[in-house]
């Protein structure tokens, strides 16, 4: 156990995919900032996302996770390469990331292929806003389809980030610190 209040989702929910960005270098950094393609969240965090997943099947759909816990180090380097509040929390004022309580998701249909989406994962650009309108119908339906089982089951939207979403009091949660997750 890394800490007591993070668990890795794929030992409790294994139909959950996983495509951890910030473990190679297909990310807005173009490097790893993590060890492992482990994804880590806060038990409150997983309860509600696999919550999410069980609906989704029910509509032959799932979850694909890109991030989800980070460690202060990645923090402070994901901050670095991308100095702009809008898209990436300021370290020094407590991301939301690093509590393990918020978490960067896509749809998938049964086959495991992502649906389409107003923008890519990472792409830090007005695409990536929730009132981008200029999308195809396809990519805003899908979109405000994720949004909606997210928030159903007690997840906050972030404005400028369609794939980002916060536990519902996640202010409330305060920042985890593992050392030895991060790439040096």
């Amino acid at each position: 156990m890394i800490h007591p209040n993070l668990i890795d989702i794929a030992q409790q929910d294994p139909s959950i995919a996983l495509d951890i960005r910030y473990a190679t270098s297909n990310n807005i950094v173009g490097k790893p900032l993590y060890r492992q393609a482990i994804c880590y969240m806060h038990r409150d965090t997983a309860t509600a996302l696999m919550r999410v997943q069980t609906m989704l099947r029910q509509q032959q759909l799932g979850l694909k996770i890109f991030d989800a816990y980070r460690p202060a180090a990645a923090q402070e380097a994901l901050w670095q390469a991308v100095p702009d509040p809008r898209y990436v929390s300021n370290p020094q004022q407590g991301g939301r990331h690093s509590r393990g309580t918020a978490v960067d998701v896509t749809l998938i249909n049964a086959q495991g292929q992502e649906l389409p989406m107003p923008s890519g994962f990472d792409e830090m650009n007005r695409k990536a806003h929730r009132d981008y309108q200029e999308a195809t119908a396809a990519a805003l339906r899908h979109r405000d389809q994720l949004e909606q089982a997210m928030q159903q089951h007690g997840f906050v939207p972030f404005a400028t980030e369609w794939w980002h979403f916060d536990l519902q009091g996640w202010e409330d949660y305060p920042p985890i610190d593992v050392a030895g997750l991060a790439v040096p």
